[in-house]
């Protein structure tokens, strides 16, 4: 029992983040709401929250039970250095013990199937550890 504690174990954000993430949620991209919809109620055996700030970041899916977060890069993520940016934040986060899975939002687009057997692979494979 006291492993699912330490899992659920809450990683603290700041607080400012939560008007963002409150708008965030409101505006979701198509991709998103599309991965939403197969992440919500539990449909892959785990509860996902959506836009859920974490230490100085927000990531766009979360489970506390997985420690893991979901990422939808849309075209912007790849432009300047928003792919540094990137990198740097799932370093921070994976220190604090956060996994990443992240899809490009047209292959969640145009290959939902795709992206939630993956998801679904990596909690067979990786859920029974935690």
């Amino acid at each position: 029992m006291g492993k699912t504690t330490d899992l659920r174990k809450i990683i603290p954000y700041k607080p400012y983040l939560l008007p963002l993430a409150k708008k965030l949620r409101k505006n979701m991209t198509l991709g998103e709401v599309l991965l939403w919809n197969e992440l919500k109620n539990k449909q892959l055996g785990y509860r996902f929250s959506r836009q859920i700030p974490i230490d100085k970041f927000i990531v766009d899916f979360y489970s506390k039970d997985l420690r893991l977060a979901i990422e939808v890069d849309g075209s912007s993520h790849y432009h300047g250095d928003q792919p540094i940016k990137d990198e740097i934040r799932q370093k921070r986060l994976e220190s604090l013990g956060v996994s990443f899975l992240r899809y490009d939002d047209a292959d969640v687009r145009k290959n939902i199937k795709w992206v939630v057997n993956d998801i679904y692979l990596w909690i067979q494979e990786n859920g029974a550890r935690l």
